[in-house]
């Protein structure tokens, strides 16, 4: 009788423990997730030829998820490929969007791998809200300067809507340019106040560097939106200022109407004149939370020849999964 009770107590213990890995389990998520994103379009090059194209923007595919691992600490990871949906042809590096794991909890959170500058989405990629600043009709001014790869980055935890990031790239002694590659930062800032939000970023590799300041507000079914960069070296020789304004209305919740300016001045080391204008309008149409049709028309009127001219009237259709 005392044997069989002390059996019967060690099998309760033994499901307990079952019960108790399960749950762990439970807690613990991966979830696949893309993006296709194909745009029809006539186009005119700095030469003046025209040409109809199908025209990716930024399609990919995608895994991440999350293990609870208890006591507020979690573990997690996310895997992001490139790919060209109008030819089906693989990005050159398979992970190339982003191949990066973490671990949070109270302290903030801990990234390692390769990954998107912060500085970059707190202020140009947080008011292009078109097209997601993708394709054709991306931002063609902002000056991107940091480093992606064999990146380092700790963000603290949120503290009454201020968010604050900061990253370093390891050089890991390679040589570009026949220069020794040095290390790049970037630093990234996020201040959320009801419709209020406010973002600023920098970022250092080697001899380029640039930094910016975004504001957009929410009125009711408008949404505006601004940023102003600073950069040197960005895309020539000295320092130069760029600015983008955005606007956009929402009608009954399904149509979006977006207007886009943004006027890059000139390089202080270049001679003559290496300022240049972009102008965006578009429509977007959303048929579901994932599925939506769109149109624009983008303009970029180079006098610096530094981007080149270029103009697109554009459909699409972007689905999320």
């Amino acid at each position: 009788m005392k044997r069989t009770a002390i059996l019967g107590r060690a099998i309760v213990a033994a499901l307990a423990t079952l019960a108790g890995v399960s749950a762990v389990q439970a807690q613990s998520s991966v979830t696949a997730y893309g993006r296709l994103n194909l745009t029809v379009e006539r186009q005119k090059n700095a030469a003046g030829a025209t040409s109809t194209v199908l025209q990716n923007n930024s399609s990919r595919i995608g895994f991440k998820g999350t293990e609870d691992l208890g006591g507020g600490l979690k573990a997690g990871f996310q895997l992001e490929h490139g790919f060209a949906a109008d030819t089906g042809v693989a990005a050159a590096t398979f992970w190339g969007r982003q191949s990066e794991v973490n671990l949070g909890g109270n302290f903030g959170t801990v990234r390692l791998g390769n990954f998107t500058s912060e500085a970059y989405y707190a202020t140009a990629d947080y008011i292009s809200n078109h097209n997601h600043d993708t394709g054709t009709s991306s931002d063609a001014f902002y000056a991107y300067v940091g480093r992606n790869a064999n990146k380092i980055a700790y963000r603290l935890p949120s503290m009454g809507g201020f968010t604050l990031e900061g990253a370093v790239s390891l050089h890991e002694s390679q040589v570009s340019g026949g220069r020794p590659l040095k290390n790049s930062f970037d630093l990234a800032a996020n201040y959320d106040a009801g419709p209020l939000h406010l973002g600023a970023g920098y970022e250092k590799n080697d001899q380029q560097n640039q930094f910016a300041v975004r504001v957009f507000y929410e009125l009711g079914d408008f949404g505006l939106g601004a940023y102003v960069q600073r950069d040197e070296n960005g895309y020539a020789a000295g320092n130069r200022t760029t600015t983008r304004l955005t606007a956009m209305y929402t009608l009954g919740g399904l149509t979006e109407f977006h207007l886009n300016w943004g006027h890059a001045g000139n390089y202080s080391k270049v001679a003559g004149d290496s300022s240049a204008n972009q102008g965006t309008v578009g429509i977007n149409y959303k048929l579901s939370k994932r599925t939506k049709v769109y149109g624009f028309y983008t303009k970029v009127d180079d006098k610096g020849r530094i981007y080149g001219d270029f103009s697109s009237l554009a459909v699409g259709l972007r689905h999320n999964f």
